[in-house]
């Protein structure tokens, strides 16, 4: 297995397995080949599975320009209908709506209150495509990952977990369409 340090200005740890198989560590500038290998070692049971679900994944069509373009134009329809809906329930207001091809990411919200989200929400369940949209309304109010964070994305959507789960299972064979 083929194995990438990529150091940065971060304070902790993370693997990735990218679709060749390959593993992606990404560690703080400090840490050192010892500590990454000590890393990789101890999540062994995360890499294995990562490993399994590319080799179940089969001949997944890649999209053509031409359903990309379709899927854009339907994803900003219907994604500018849910922020309109659910910015009010979450409290808050919100800048531009960008509909992007990102590969990594489902949303992101900039600190002036931009929003992007993937085109590939689209193809997904409406109530999935729902829970993005909350996640990244409360970034306007919690510009982080925190406990408080996610108190507030449940406080708009009791349910989010259940929703969100479905991008967990189904998340990556979407991502692998994008050319």
């Amino acid at each position: 297995m083929q194995v990438t340090l990529i150091r940065s200005k971060r304070k902790t740890m993370s693997l990735t397995v990218d679709k060749t198989g390959s593993l992606i560590v990404r560690m703080p500038l400090a840490s050192t080949k010892e500590e990454a290998l000590r890393f990789i070692d101890k999540n062994q049971a995360w890499i294995q599975k990562q490993l399994r679900k590319l080799e179940t994944v089969k001949d997944i069509s890649v999209l053509s320009d031409d359903e990309i373009k379709e899927l854009k134009k339907r994803a900003r329809r219907i994604i500018t209908e849910k922020v309109a809906y659910w910015a009010p329930v979450v409290g808050v207001s919100y800048g531009k709506i960008s509909i992007r091809s990102q590969k990594t990411r489902w949303g992101s919200c900039s600190a002036n209150g931009n929003l992007s989200f993937s085109f590939l929400l689209a193809l997904t369940p409406e109530e999935v495509l729902e829970s993005v949209v909350v996640h990244e309304l409360c970034h306007r109010k919690v510009m982080n990952h925190s406990k408080a964070f996610y108190d507030e994305v449940h406080r708009c959507m009791p349910d989010y977990d259940l929703r969100h789960k479905w991008l967990k299972q189904h998340g990556r064979e979407l991502m692998q369409r994008i050319p």
